[in-house]
């Protein structure tokens, strides 16, 4: 994911690895594809080893001393298989750790249980109110195209999901 998100910034212009970063987390495409920051200059290092982006220019900023990385013609080459190949995947797993841990829920107190899920609640409310502001600051400033639009509706509807499922799991709990 960290390889796919670098070269389709660098497909765009070149750029060193803090603007990578900062694009990354201005956009909050880290929040969604769980990329840490540290990843990027791994990936970045990896990808100029590999052939897939080159170093462009350099620029010294005080003591330090800048690459500008550009994609090259087999990162593009890369880029494109990389996107064929996750459009096939399925968009979401049913794979849960939080579904596993439920089958022995019964085994936790239910004054231990509650709460720990109506923490669990609370973060997922947290997070689809984040989605939905994060949806009409990018629809106000017209970066919002039918793609985006309907990854973003689709997000916030599996958040909805989760709410209504912690407060089912809860509301078992509860009479159980």
């Amino acid at each position: 994911m960290t390889n796919l998100i670098i070269l389709a910034l660098l497909r765009d212009r070149p750029m060193h690895g803090y603007e990578i970063q900062q694009l990354i987390q201005t956009s909050r495409v880290d929040t969604w594809a769980n990329l840490l920051s540290g990843s990027i200059y791994y990936a970045l290092n990896k990808m100029e080893q590999d052939g897939l982006i080159r170093t462009e220019a350099e620029e010294r900023t005080g003591a330090r001393l800048r690459k500008i990385y550009a994609i090259t013609e087999t990162g593009e080459d890369m880029f494109q298989r990389m996107v064929r190949e996750a459009l096939t995947l399925n968009p979401h797993s049913v794979k849960s750790d939080f579904s596993l841990a439920l089958s022995w829920v019964e085994t936790v107190p239910k004054e231990e249980a509650i709460p720990l899920l109506r923490q669990n609640l609370q973060q997922v409310e947290e997070t689809l109110a984040f989605w939905k502001i994060g949806r009409e600051l990018k629809g106000n400033h017209g970066a919002l195209n039918a793609f985006a639009e309907a990854s973003f509706d689709n997000a916030m509807a599996l958040l909805q999901l989760d709410i209504d499922y912690l407060n089912r799991i809860i509301g078992l709990l509860e009479q159980s």
